[in-house]
């Protein structure tokens, strides 16, 4: 048996519970009263401000869903007493007080996550080096990063920084220019000027209010749940305005797209999905930037405020299983597995709950016996490594309690520090799909560590929920209990009001809910951001080929010479309407294939996977992708994607087939 076989599997961590009057670190109070409302078992990683928010509890007893149990918080605080229980037999962790960052400092971090550090600062000067980029945001983007330079603007001048501090005018100068050009999508709207009105908070008190119902229906649906598209190809803070505006203008209509039972789907595209994965590094990476962007446009103009919470360097153990950081767990597990991208301990406690069977009543429910999990770690930090753990005296109840205490002792929460509280923000969006937009924004910004892994934990979670007509686990029975498990942070946190406790308990299983049921939505890159790193590498493209032909002149090269070999490059003599495809690692290196209006990519792999013979013959469907490579970006296609269409999208790129990078 080789040693992943019998060592894949889980990490760990504790959760520190807190009394209504006791101090962050403090010992653990007691339990409160059985059965009430008012009893706390847990706390908070984050200081969220709260608006207004209704005096009935956020959440009640209905037949309205799928059962009565599925509408009740008892399987939310039933887990919190199990989480207060195992956490006195955990030893404590040091809690580390956040310190709330200095005016300017968190628009400052936020220019640099977003790529835009270069326009504050010792570094700032010429802004030309960032107007390619800013000359592909949409007007509610724009008016999210000017928010913020403008800020930070403010800030630099009272602290009387001798730099230069850049003008947002002469930043922002193109963008007037250019407002009829902007992105797919968005031409429609773009010629609106007047950003600040998107900017207010009027909304603000009522969304919250809005937010409760939509997190648990309190009206029973007569009509059948229907289906409708998410739309990826216009921005979603733009798609806000557009509603806030129709909504302005016609106060009686209905909330459509925030009905209880209405499902959504991703709609086809025939130039290919773009899932999280599929995009070469560089590409990724200015997916991120706009990804921020969008996030903080769609939160300004909903009126939520989204701060980002400054990472916090926190003491943590560099090597075992429990309370390690993902990436140091992650760089020990790829020395004994090479390519491992979800630590093993996780993977391996997955499996065992697996092997147990899941249609096991109460799965993830029912805890494991503290005193045994307990001894259970302790067990497994000293023989996991080393392959003589014996997996067959775990049980499976206590295998899931394993699985949610690696998630709950993560020094670092699994939604990340800086993104937690955006995570817990969602709740405050009015209807939705605006809840869904901004979850599919924050998976995009997750580190790859976290991302991995959260994916790992929601697949398994629906292959749970798939088995609930025996386990007796539905969608939200799943979603209360790890809501508390994915939303608290050991090594951080704050007391929390009981109002607020409420609000958050309904709130985060309500999002828990989301990701579980749309996590395939939700790894999707939006068609617009897409095109929007497509136009940037196309002008950043066009920037560079201008500065080459300058330098060949310099050097006295033939200007006529060059631009011919750079068109042979292109074109390479084939005939139009037909692409050349590389396949450098199979036998069959290239075929030249006509575009027809129903070609899909797997049409293309189908015919190079014909013609293989021999070793190359064992490839399955699903280990060799099609690329586009070059042109205007890299990218893997799915296999639904109609070749001329996309072709027409991205004339100059190159065609290969190789498998994908691990």
């Amino acid at each position: 048996m080789s040693w992943l076989s019998s060592s894949q599997g889980v990490v760990l961590t504790a959760y520190h519970p807190s009394g209504k009057d006791q101090a962050v670190g403090g010992n653990h109070g007691k339990v409160g009263e059985e059965a009430t409302p008012s009893r706390k078992y847990g706390q908070y990683t984050m200081n969220q401000e709260v608006t207004k928010v209704s005096e009935k509890p956020p959440y009640d007893r209905s037949s309205s869903q799928d059962s009565l149990d599925e509408l009740s918080m008892e399987d939310y605080w039933t887990e919190l007493e199990n989480i207060k229980k195992s956490s006195e037999n955990r030893q404590d962790q040091e809690v580390v007080v956040v310190k709330e960052p200095d005016e300017g400092e968190l628009e400052e971090e936020w220019l640099k996550e977003a790529g835009l550090s270069n326009l504050f600062g010792e570094s700032a000067g010429d802004p030309q080096e960032s107007m390619v980029f800013l000359s592909t945001l949409t007007r509610t983007q724009a008016a999210a990063v000017q928010k913020r330079v403008e800020t930070v603007s403010q800030t630099l001048r009272k602290k009387n920084k001798q730099y230069q501090i850049p003008d947002v005018r002469d930043i922002f100068a193109q963008q007037t220019e250019s407002k009829e050009k902007a992105p797919d999508g968005t031409e429609s709207q773009s010629v609106r000027t007047n950003e600040n009105k998107y900017q207010g908070k009027d909304d603000q008190a009522s969304s919250l209010v809005v937010g409760e119902k939509e997190l648990i229906p309190l009206v029973p649906e007569e009509a059948p749940a229907s289906e409708t598209d998410i739309n990826l190809e216009v921005s979603f803070a733009e798609q806000a305005v557009n509603q806030k505006e129709s909504s302005k203008e016609k106060p009686q209509k209905s909330r459509g797209d925030d009905a209880p039972l209405l499902n959504f789907r991703l709609p086809k595209d025939k130039t290919g999905t773009t899932k999280i994965g599929d995009l070469a590094p560089q590409d990724m990476k200015k997916v991120c930037h706009l990804a921020l962007i969008e996030l903080t446009a769609l939160y300004d103009v909903l009126g939520v405020e989204l701060k980002q919470q400054k990472a916090v360097k926190i003491k943590t153990k560099d090597s075992g299983l429990f309370c390690v950081p993902l990436t140091v767990l992650l760089e020990q597990d790829q020395r004994k597995v090479p390519g491992t991208r979800i630590p093993l301990i996780f993977q391996k406690l997955i499996s065992r709950i697996e092997e147990g069977g899941l249609e096991t009543e109460g799965l993830l429910r029912i805890p494991g016996a503290a005193i045994r999990i307990k001894n259970l770690c302790q067990e497994l930090e000293a023989k996991f490594y080393e392959g003589t753990f014996n997996w067959e005296s775990v049980k499976q109840h206590d295998a899931a309690s394993l699985l949610k205490l690696f998630i709950r002792e993560l020094p670092q929460p699994l939604l990340s520090v800086e993104y937690l509280k955006a995570f817990q923000a969602v709740q405050n969006l009015p209807t939705k799909r605006q809840q869904l937009q901004a979850l599919n924004l924050l998976v995009i910004l997750l580190p790859d560590a976290n991302r991995d892994t959260l994916k790992a934990l929601l697949e398994f979670l629906q292959r749970v929920i798939d088995n609930k007509d025996k386990n007796k686990m539905t969608t939200m029975n799943v979603a209360m209990v790890m809501a508390p498990n994915l939303f608290m942070c050991h090594s951080l946190g704050l007391k929390c009001s009981e109002q607020r406790e409420f609000v958050m308990a309904a709130g985060t299983a309500n999002i828990m809910h989301l990701l579980i049921k749309y996590q395939k939505l939700l790894w999707t890159i939006p068609k617009f951001i897409v095109n929007q790193v497509r136009k940037q590498n196309t002008e950043n493209h066009k920037k560079d080929k201008k500065a080459m032909k300058k330098l060949l002149k310099k050097m006295a090269y033939d200007r006529e010479k060059y631009e011919k070999q750079d068109k042979s490059t292109n074109d390479a003599d084939i005939p139009q309407g037909v692409i050349r495809v590389q396949a450098p690692h199979l036998s069959k290196v290239s075929m030249a294939i006509q575009l027809t209006e129903e070609l899909k990519a797997s049409d293309v792999l189908a015919r190079f996977l014909s013609q293989e013979s021999g070793i190359a013959q064992t490839l399955k469907k699903g280990e060799v992708f099609l690329y586009e490579i070059g042109g205007n970006i890299e990218r893997c296609l799915d296999e639904d994607t109609y070749m001329k269409d996309l072709y027409q999208l991205n004339p100059n790129a190159e065609w290969v087939i190789k498998s994908k990078p691990s």
